[in-house]
């Protein structure tokens, strides 16, 4: 968490922390109090696997939605899709199960992670997610959030979700 802290800092990135109790899926952050997210969307986040495991997808949705993983395949151009082992997270992402955020793309140093991002997401405010641990929250701008991932330089593509 604090290298993400760090970065956003250095990107001169506005964020708000909410520490709260770990949560592993967003029924779990549902469960928590939601005024302390202050309206902002709850991100869902997935990782993703091509049949052959040759690439590697992180899909950032609004978090009502549900992915259906063959449009999810379509728009990425991709062989069949497939959630992603707990050790590819770690090999990947550096991240572990329930810290899935598009913040573990600090520690994708060879850009290995592609990022598909729901385009309703693009209407959003603000919008939230862990800082590399389940035991926080950060609150930041969709803007925000694109500086974030232009720093990170993976490829970023817009889909429908």
């Amino acid at each position: 968490m604090e290298e993400v802290l760090k970065k956003l800092d250095e990107l001169e990135i506005n964020y708000e922390l909410i520490k709260h109790s770990p949560v592993y899926t967003i029924e779990d952050m549902e469960n928590l109090d939601v005024s302390i997210f202050k309206g902002a969307e709850i991100c869902k986040n997935l990782f993703l696997r091509d049949q052959k495991g040759k690439r590697h997808f992180l899909v950032l949705l609004c978090g009502d939605k549900k992915a259906n993983l063959q449009k999810v395949q379509e728009q990425a151009y991709s062989t069949r899709l497939s959630f992603a082992s707990n050790e590819r997270l770690e090999k990947y992402l550096g991240l572990k199960p329930g810290c899935v955020s598009p913040m573990g793309l600090i520690n994708d140093k060879e850009k290995n992670v592609e990022v598909l991002i729901d385009k309703d997401l693009r209407n959003k405010e603000n919008i939230s997610f862990h800082p590399n641990t389940n035991e926080a929250s950060i609150l930041i701008s969709f803007d925000s959030l694109k500086k974030f991932l232009k720093y990170c330089g993976n490829e970023v593509e817009y889909i429908s979700i």
